[in-house]
């Protein structure tokens, strides 16, 4: 159960950044249009709480299949929010890394309404949001100079901030 949750994060991913935040308007919308206007808000942070809060209450009643699903889940969450700060911020990525950060850089600054996966290209292409192969080449071409992002991410400054608060306090 838990591979099955990990394995269906892929597309609880897409149908969330690609439907809800991009295709249909929804209360997504708005919420993704930030990491859009300032790629260093490249973490969902106020989704982790509830988001653990669920885990807690399956699991105060055992290791339910629900549970386990559900772990697996969280932990395509987990892995998608390392992907895509990598993505965004790493200089030094392995091959898929890379081939993940030009789809995701097609999506961010060539067709907001394509490559709308990012953990992995799979659903672009069963729901027809991958161009086809000589768009895709030269759209790929396109972004493939772009250096990645400096500075802190917005899980950093929120890091920083607490810690000056801490500090001050």
């Amino acid at each position: 159960m838990f591979g099955a949750g990990l394995m269906s994060w892929t597309l609880f991913e897409y149908a969330v950044h690609g439907w809800m935040g991009h295709i249909y308007k929804t209360f997504v919308t708005p919420i993704h249009a930030v990491h859009h206007r300032d790629p260093r808000a490249v973490f969902a942070i106020g989704t982790w709480l509830p988001a653990a809060l669920v885990a807690v209450i399956l699991l105060a009643h055992g290791w339910s299949p629900a549970a386990c699903f559900y772990l697996g889940l969280l932990a395509g969450f987990a892995a998608y929010e390392v992907i895509h700060y990598r993505i965004h911020f790493s200089a030094r990525l392995t091959p898929v890394e890379t081939r993940l950060r030009t789809h995701h850089l097609v999506h961010h600054l060539r067709r907001p309404k394509m490559c709308l996966g990012v953990t992995t290209s799979f659903w672009d292409r069963v729901f027809g949001t991958e161009p086809a192969g000589p768009e895709l080449a030269a759209l790929y071409a396109s972004v493939r100079s772009v250096p990645p992002i400096e500075g802190p991410s917005n899980l950093g400054i929120l890091i920083a901030a607490l810690g000056s608060a801490r500090r001050t306090s």
